[in-house]
């Protein structure tokens, strides 16, 4: 079995159809990707794919083998990162990423660190959504990064700080005048909600967080980031659930107030590819944990 026997495979299940994945990804022709996805199935001894009207879907096995194909070839590709890393250690070089928005808080305490530890090495950064992060850490395009803690395997995180929920609302809404509110305040109100997307970590604890409510507040838009949610907040005076950390983001015509009582939080987390053997990531970590030890 070889990588572009697995990278064939990724591509068709993804795509859902032979034409398309050897005329749209595979730049192919479509009989020697049917037999090389052939090849495959006989190595493995079942068969993966089937043929439908609505083009390829694949079976049971197929759906388990999909999940250790896409991870060969992440640490395939990670393991080349590397190599060309290493057989160009002119400089040491220390990629570091930031869910978008954070950057205004932890980008000063992370350079810092990073300088008075090792002041001769080059650091690079990236402000990108929090799915895109992990997989950029999978792929070693990063060392680390502040984000969620997505669920992809090989991935180990250190947590920085746990921020509670808050309301985001118009300046001029009738909530204004309160110091805190409370959950059943918002019923019936255009509420909006982050994408799966892009931010899959936090809609999750928003969807679960109003369905322990029992309240009747169904999100009735998505938003793909801060400024959308501002915008969205202003224009249709709708209503949010976010992180603590969006009060960074806000307007003029927009506000925001605690919860009162308990309110939902969410980690923000350094993450990092257990398989980096990078010395300077080491050290790194290690001061991120003194860092968050220091964090309320």
């Amino acid at each position: 079995m070889e990588l572009r026997h697995l990278r064939y495979f990724v591509a068709v299940a993804e795509a859902g159809s032979l034409t398309l994945a050897a005329e749209q990804r595979l730049h192919t022709a479509q009989p020697s990707l049917s037999r090389q996805i052939r090849d495959l199935e006989h190595e493995v001894g079942v068969p993966l794919m089937r043929r439908s009207v609505r083009g390829v879907e694949l079976t049971a096995a197929g759906r388990a083998f999909l999940d250790h194909a896409r991870l060969a070839l992440t640490q395939a590709d990670a393991a080349k990162q590397a190599a060309r890393r290493a057989a160009h250690p002119v400089k040491a070089t220390f990629a570091l990423g930031f869910l978008r928005g954070t950057e205004m808080d932890w980008m000063e305490p992370a350079m810092r660190i990073l300088h008075d530890e090792l002041p001769d090495i080059d650091v690079t950064v990236s402000s990108q959504y929090s799915p895109d992060l992990a997989e950029a850490l999978m792929r070693g395009r990063l060392d680390a990064a502040f984000m969620r803690a997505e669920p992809h395997a090989g991935l180990a995180y250190r947590r920085v700080l746990t921020e509670p929920f808050m309301l985001l609302f118009p300046t001029d809404h009738r909530l204004a005048v309160l110091d805190a509110v409370e959950l059943r305040d918002i019923v019936d109100e255009a509420f909006i909600i982050p994408s799966a997307g892009t931010a899959p970590v936090l809609r999750t604890i928003i969807e679960d967080y109003l369905r322990r409510s029992g309240l009747d507040v169904n999100p009735r838009h998505e938003v793909d980031n801060m400024g959308h949610a501002m915008s969205m907040v202003a224009a249709i005076r709708a209503v949010g659930l976010l992180p603590a950390y969006a009060r960074n983001f806000l307007t003029s015509s927009v506000t925001s107030r605690p919860f009162r009582g308990d309110a939902p939080e969410v980690d923000l987390l350094v993450g990092y590819n257990e398989a980096n053997a990078s010395q300077i990531l080491k050290r790194f970590l290690l001061r991120i944990d003194h860092l968050a030890a220091r964090t309320p």
